[in-house]
């Protein structure tokens, strides 16, 4: 009878055999620490060699002399938003920082064509002041010219089948993923050591607001493993049931401070905006999703992220109908095509919401259960009350000790020339 009572909680996951570690270590923390300080020296005690790695299909890597369509058709070809650039005229025996260039993203591929439609403000004289200047400057003038003759033109004119277009030409099929290595959201590494703390890597994926976080295995010159916020909120969703998470997780949003983000804060789009201002938007406001809403109203009916981009270049095919694209155009297309073709990658990021009375825990399993980056705090009426990222819940998961990093971010690579991250 009492071996029956004293039944043991059998880890499942490599995840749930992750939060068993930190259970050891939460159980021998002096009892004076705050549950806060308690997960600081629990995490500061775990390296990040410990994380799980990636799933196989997913270690993949692009060679910077790869064109941006066949860029687009690897990541979509594994079903993955992102991979890291191997940089072709590197040694054999080049360190990691010179056998990588960055991470090139779906998004990123669509946002620098956007970017080269955009006149810029002049600073002086010799500041390029057209879209075709832009692009001449930056990529040359045979570049410049094609995208002009494509008909990319503002946001609001861009016709519906102009990626059709773009993904049938030579810009796209010439263009290599090193010529958009100075542009916008392309950054070069900061990477971890297989030897650095857990607690460096949650830091650096809220505070320090990175999406990911590669992990470098020194003697091989290698990444060993990228962290995503995702990938942790999972690792927290696979620890339900354990005393360490049940004492934070069960805590209403409220408690931890959350939403963060209040409602006048919430950047919004009308539905009928044409869908490249909105990724604009996006991109100038540096958010990655906004709510949707009806023109004269104010509850969302939908909502539009920035990785739903990608969608322009996998399926171009599925707006040439419209003479203009809007948001409401672009959602239902996708829409549309997704459920005829199933097995699609991604899917379509959803309005979702939850009240200001879920706990932490709930809200972490309905991140992890529909695969989003956000998440909308909604009253009993379906007012806005708020917005919560997964940054936001990492964030309140640790804390960053006074001087922690020290010179930590001294050794970074230097940014490319005329990078706009």
């Amino acid at each position: 009878m009492a071996m029956a009572t004293m039944r043991k909680i059998i880890p499942k996951s490599p995840e749930a055999k992750l939060g068993m570690r930190v259970s050891d270590l939460w159980d021998v923390q002096e009892p004076q620490l705050s549950p806060t300080e308690k997960l600081n020296a629990c995490f500061e005690s775990i390296p990040v060699s410990a994380f799980p790695l990636a799933p196989s299909n997913q270690e993949i890597e692009i060679k910077s002399d790869a064109t941006l369509a066949e860029a687009v058709k690897i990541l979509a070809h594994h079903n993955v938003l992102s991979a890291p650039v191997v940089n072709v005229d590197a040694p054999e025996d080049a360190s990691w920082i010179d056998r990588y260039i960055g991470i090139v993203e779906f998004a990123g591929i669509v946002v620098w064509i956007l970017h080269q439609s955009e006149p810029s403000t002049p600073k002086s004289p010799s500041t390029p002041t057209s879209a075709s200047a832009i692009a001449a400057a930056a990529n040359g003038i045979a570049f410049a010219l094609e995208l002009e003759a494509l008909g990319l033109g503002s946001a609001a004119t861009t016709s519906g089948d102009f990626f059709e277009d773009l993904t049938s030409s030579e810009l796209y099929k010439n263009t290599k993923v090193r010529d958009i290595s100075g542009t916008f959201r392309w950054a070069p590494f900061l990477a971890l050591e297989r030897s650095n703390s857990f607690l460096t890597m949650l830091l650096l994926l809220s505070k320090y607001k990175m999406k990911g976080v590669p992990v470098v295995d020194l003697g091989a010159g290698r990444i060993d493993n990228i962290i995503t916020q995702s990938a942790v909120i999972h690792m927290l969703a696979e620890c339900a049931g354990l005393q360490w998470f049940e004492s934070w997780g069960t805590k209403e949003l409220s408690e931890l401070g959350l939403p963060l983000v209040p409602p006048n804060h919430i950047i919004k789009v009308c539905e009928d905006e044409p869908v490249l201002q909105a990724f604009k938007l996006m991109r100038k406001k540096k958010v990655g999703g906004v709510p949707v809403i009806e023109r004269g109203g104010s509850k969302p009916v939908g909502n539009i992220s920035l990785r739903d981009v990608q969608f322009l270049l996998t399926a171009p095919e599925i707006y040439h109908d419209y003479r203009t694209i809007t948001v409401k155009d672009f959602l239902s297309a996708v829409r549309s095509y997704l459920e005829k073709n199933q097995k699609a990658f991604p899917k379509l990021t959803e309005y979702i919401t939850c009240k200001k009375d879920c706990t932490v825990k709930e809200l972490i399993q309905l991140f992890d259960h529909e695969k989003i980056n956000r998440v909308y705090v909604v009253d009993d009426d379906g007012n806005l009350q708020g917005l919560i990222t997964l940054r936001d819940v990492i964030s309140r998961l640790v804390h960053e000790p006074r001087g922690y990093f020290g010179d930590f971010f001294d050794g970074v690579l230097p940014l490319p020339a005329n990078c706009r991250v």
